[in-house]
């Protein structure tokens, strides 16, 4: 039936299936992948369900210790301010929303009804914070 929770979430389940493909990588734990994809609107509709709010802390963390470690080893010339800024270009929100858009994350979200009624599945913040939930 329309607009039914069972509806609502058919489609960002089944496009979870085509993201380990888009990215070329096989998730060993497809529970984690659907709490990365799980928003903070959703859980709140969702009683018990968990959000991707964790994950993104670590992804965060992960992705800036990876990028600070590629550039500190590949521009040894580069003083430290210049790392930073190098980091910063690479780890922020518009970076990461649109290499969220690339591989169409935005359909793999489990958004509350309002959120989703308001175009959260563009929202740049959301894009970005669920691409780091993944990578954590």
């Amino acid at each position: 039936m329309p607009g039914s929770r069972a509806t609502d979430v058919a489609a960002p389940v089944v496009a979870l299936d085509g993201l380990g493909q888009r990215l070329g990588y096989r998730f060993a734990d497809e529970s984690l992948l659907r709490r990365a994809m799980s928003h903070r609107s959703w859980c709140a509709e969702n009683p018990g369900a968990l959000s991707n709010e964790r994950l993104e802390f670590l992804g965060d963390a992960v992705l800036g210790w990876m990028i600070a470690d590629i550039a500190f080893r590949d521009h040894q010339d580069l003083p430290e301010g210049k790392l930073t800024d190098l980091r910063k270009s690479v780890v922020n929100a518009s970076a990461l929303a649109e290499v969220a858009a690339n591989i169409d994350l935005g359909s793999c979200l489990l958004l509350g009804k309002g959120e989703n009624g308001g175009g959260g599945r563009l929202k740049p913040s959301i894009l970005s914070d669920a691409l780091e939930a993944v990578i954590g």
